[in-house]
């Protein structure tokens, strides 16, 4: 059986989610998904259901998520477009944290070398002291 370019492979569900909001949900679960896999045991012990987040974040069900994401993933273009526009999303946001984490270590080196400059000016000046007393 053949099917022309033309034809969908699968309909619109008549909830579709829209594109912008599926970028939301599917960035929140690569967020989450990610934080689970660094801190599993955190998730299993506060019972934390990611997907029961999700669809109440979002006000859907998991039909309406199921139906939606097969239907984009139908569309191969679109599918890559949503997941192209998360992962540049995650990126941001890594690359936004990698300098905030940049910014706190310089903050503690200066201090921690301020420190040191200090204690070595009190030395020196404890040294003189011993040094003109003498």
């Amino acid at each position: 059986m053949m099917v022309s370019c033309a034809e969908k492979v699968v309909e619109e569900p008549e909830n579709l989610i829209p594109k912008e909001q599926m970028m939301d949900i599917l960035h929140d679960l690569a967020i989450f998904n990610a934080a689970q896999a660094t801190t599993s045991r955190k998730f299993k012990d506060s019972r934390i259901d990611i997907m029961d987040f999700i669809y109440t974040k979002y006000d859907i069900d998991s039909a309406q998520f199921s139906q939606s994401d097969l239907y984009y993933a139908s569309l191969p273009l679109e599918y890559q477009a949503i997941y192209e526009g998360v992962e540049a999303r995650v990126k941001q946001k890594k690359d936004t944290l990698e300098a905030i984490g940049k910014r706190r270590n310089d903050s503690v080196r200066a201090a921690s070398l301020k420190r040191t400059d200090s204690i070595k000016a009190v030395r020196e000046a404890n040294e003189k002291k011993s040094n003109s007393s003498s």
